[in-house]
């Protein structure tokens, strides 16, 4: 009920300020008067209220810009329908042009609120449209994850304050982002998405209400816990805090870690320099350099996320669960969320059915990746691992979920009785343990390490 009084609320809130003096219109309903198409050939015409734009065959992206220039904080409003789940459309919004991109024929680039009517549901999604791609797929916010129905209108709120993004889809907290570009600025645009087949040319897409807020903003507030793609290295926004989030690595020390096996952190092969937590290289051998590091602290319910950066050919991994009883050489027993470079490491054809791949639970469960959605070793990538109080863990990739599994299920526990940890009884099943990050001879950097404990 409290939900429901929520959206119910702030759709009135949506609805009432397109009363207010503050708010802009953008769209008379009338002309395309403000506006002008900067790319592609898909058409677009103002009917009855409402920008209407239609798909073309063979035709790029197409974008339908605001004449205006949007810098600063603002906030957008509008409603937009699909007609069918074939094709994807969204709103850009600080958004710039390339005139020499595309062999001259320019390209739009910037963020994109994405419109998503398929059964992925990552509509209010954030895609940096011709630059980074997705900053904020909507599987990290699995309450988030909402049909865009097609035929239906939908209310899209994008707020933006300072160089964070939030969005909303009707009335529903979808995407925070916290973006390292600080000095964003530009148009807004409508897209016709690009199509492959002839049956998809003609679909149609609509827009109406579209309205804008640039003084006077009165920020809606999101409820914690909602996972925050912060890009800003090293760091915590006071909304992560009150969420419950913590540094395990600020960027300056080694404060919490130690040695696996050891009372203090390792006096050699780990470096702490210019805001990074850095596995040296020695010869690929496992824990034969400065050992593993394990945090003091245990965990048993958690939210643990960090960036990672690979060299050519590396291979590592972060563990949990790990409770050091085994006293066993070589690094430290635990699950773990491997990581690799599947392309030049030969452990990626080990194991079993892929099972020793980048994001795998290693040995165990083989991660289900897009390759679009990994930036290649020399690149910065996210990993999040979630393990929530029944059991049930998750492993993720730049946001996209890879795997899951009910630790200690009869599943889980055939999948070991399979592997190498069969010789360890109850593996991967103690209550709490250290987080475990490994030192397996080659050179790895880490930044951005933060958890956040689960009831």
């Amino acid at each position: 009920m409290k939900q429901i009084l929520t959206i119910f609320f702030l759709l009135i809130a949506f609805n009432s300020g397109a009363q207010s003096n503050d708010w802009q219109s953008l769209f008379d309903g009338k002309t395309l008067s403000g506006w002008k198409q900067m790319t592609g050939s898909a058409t677009y015409a103002a009917e009855n209220g409402m920008i209407v734009g239609t798909t073309a065959l063979k035709s790029p992206n197409s974008f339908l810009v605001s004449d205006q220039r949007f810098s600063g904080d603002f906030v957008l409003e509008l409603e937009a329908m699909m007609t069918d789940t074939n094709t994807n459309s969204g709103v850009q919004f600080k958004s710039n042009f390339d005139a020499a991109a595309n062999k001259g024929q320019g390209r739009i680039y910037g963020y994109q609120y994405d419109f998503d009517p398929t059964a992925r549901k990552w509509a209010g999604g954030i895609y940096d449209e011709g630059r980074r791609e997705w900053l904020y797929p909507v599987s990290n916010n699995p309450k988030g994850q909402i049909f865009f129905a097609p035929n239906v209108f939908h209310k899209i709120r994008i707020e933006c304050i300072g160089n964070t993004v939030k969005t909303w889809l009707d009335g529903a907290p979808v995407s925070y982002l916290v973006d390292s570009l600080k000095t964003n600025q530009g148009v807004l645009g409508l897209q016709v998405h690009a199509i492959g087949k002839p049956e998809y040319a003609g679909i149609k897409i609509f827009w109406k209400n579209i309205r804008i807020q640039t003084k006077n903003i009165k920020p809606l507030a999101f409820p914690k816990g909602i996972y925050v793609a912060n890009l800003m290295t090293n760091s915590l926004t006071s909304y992560e805090q009150q969420s419950g989030w913590k540094l395990l690595f600020d960027g300056k020390s080694t404060n919490g870690w130690v040695g696996a096996y050891k009372s203090s952190f390792p006096n050699k092969g780990w470096e702490v320099k210019n805001g990074l937590l850095r596995a040296l290289p020695s010869n690929g051998d496992e824990s034969a350099n400065g050992g593993d590091i394990v945090t003091k602290q245990q965990y048993a319910a958690f939210d643990l996320s960090f960036d990672f950066k690979l060299t050519k050919g590396a291979n590592s991994g972060v563990k949990y669960f790990v409770t050091l009883k085994e006293n066993n050489s070589g690094s430290a027993i635990g699950l773990e969320y491997q990581l690799l470079d599947d392309n030049l490491h030969p452990d990626a054809k080990l194991g079993k059915d892929g099972n020793r791949t980048l994001s795998s639970l290693y040995d165990l469960i083989k991660a289900q990746k897009i390759s679009r959605f990994f930036r290649q070793p020399g690149n910065w990538n996210t990993a999040r691992i979630v393990v929530y109080p029944n059991n049930h863990v998750e492993h993720y990739l730049n946001g996209v979920k890879v795997l899951e599994y009910e630790r200690g299920s009869k599943a889980f526990r055939d999948l070991v009785a399979l592997s190498k940890y069969n010789v360890w009884p109850g593996f991967g099943e103690a209550p709490k343990g250290h987080i475990l990050i490994q030192d397996h001879g080659n050179e790895v950097s880490y930044r951005s390490v933060k958890i956040r404990e689960l009831k």
